[in-house]
């Protein structure tokens, strides 16, 4: 009787330690896809900033002031 309330407790044991690791696995995989998300998304605030930097230089450039370029290059 002992062996057996000892496997059944082994058999829990592992089945917790095994469901642990699958979680914990998951999260792990969940933390990196949100990592390339939030890279991406830096991506694209970069080049929207090199776009606007160059709308902003070439108004400047007619002899507007930098105010008033600024303002032409967000819509405003």
């Amino acid at each position: 009787m002992a062996i057996k309330k000892d496997t059944k407790k082994d058999l829990r044991k592992n089945k917790a330690m095994l469901a642990y690791g699958i979680i914990q696995l998951g999260s792990k995989v969940v933390s990196a896809f949100a990592l390339v998300a939030i890279a991406l998304g830096f991506c694209s605030l970069k080049k929207e900033s090199d776009f606007f930097n160059e709308c902003v230089e070439e108004i400047k450039a007619t002899g507007s002031p930098t105010a008033d370029s600024v303002r032409f290059c967000t819509g405003g």
